[in-house]
């Protein structure tokens, strides 16, 4: 099928294909490392470390920090991805590379030399300020009582966060790992327009942005809609397989149950 919309009836062809494709399983590991390391580093980790940290210092101040890591994601995704380009290129006078003559390394490109790095960097700022959000509005509801019942026993900073803080948040932090999981896997926009999958063959390509490839990109003036239609529906099942396991494994159904008793 093309933008003429003809099409011949196949059926479960296209998804028979997919298993023959030599690519979709290299595509399909890149997926679930985009995924799963800008999810731990960034999207949950860096979120979570950044929610805590402003909340124990002034006010102001932490306000402050939190506005700034809400910059990528105010900024348009055409101006943001420039810039990360603009920053990595290999020129000498580049920001990366000024910044790593410091130690005395030589100039690179960072984006054909480490790739990933550069992809999960740009998604992973953007990924950043959205648990940002929902963890401080989660810590900051906290009853203040708690914390100072436990400064009262002798309980460090360090102990306040790990015994207190951290287990009342559960819910927020379940909620946000399950949401950016699949928020990611249908992600492909930053890298359309910071690597476009390359460099070389494949080496970024995610699941989402081989679907779009093939369906809208034109490779070689051959458009695939019904193939690329069929990889999108794959991605929709592996979504719903997530939401499952994030249901089970994580006792969603336990954490919405209303309390027996009213505090």
């Amino acid at each position: 099928m093309d933008y003429s919309f003809r099409w011949d009836w196949i059926g479960l062809g296209n998804y028979i294909y997919i298993l023959r494709d030599k690519w979709a399983y290299k595509i399909l590991g890149n997926t679930l490392f985009y995924v799963f390391t800008t999810l731990a580093f960034f999207n949950v980790g860096m979120a979570l470390f950044i929610s805590i940290a402003t909340t124990h210092i002034n006010d102001k101040i932490g306000s402050i920090f939190r506005s700034i890591w809400l910059l990528p994601r105010i900024t348009p995704s055409t101006v943001y991805a420039l810039l990360w380009l603009w920053a990595a290129r290999g020129e000498a006078n580049s920001l990366f590379n000024w910044l790593t003559s410091i130690f005395g390394l030589h100039p690179i490109d960072w984006k054909l030399t480490y790739p990933w790095l550069l992809v999960i960097l740009v998604n992973g700022f953007v990924g950043t300020s959205f648990g940002m959000i929902i963890f401080t509005a989660a810590l900051k509801s906290i009853p203040e009582d708690y914390i100072r019942a436990a400064k009262v026993d002798g309980a460090s900073t360090l102990q306040i966060i790990r015994y207190v803080e951290l287990p009342l948040i559960k819910w927020p932090l379940l909620f946000v790992t399950a949401y950016q999981t699949l928020s990611l896997l249908t992600s492909y926009e930053y890298i359309l327009l910071v690597t476009d999958g390359g460099p070389g063959l494949y080496t970024t390509e995610v699941w989402a942005l081989y679907s779009y490839h093939l369906a809208f990109a034109q490779y070689g003036g051959i458009v695939k809609f019904g193939y690329g239609a069929a990889l999108a529906t794959i991605l929709v099942i592996i979504g719903l397989i997530m939401s499952v396991i994030y249901w089970k494994v994580f006792r969603f159904r336990e954490l919405m149950v209303e309390p027996k008793i009213e505090v």
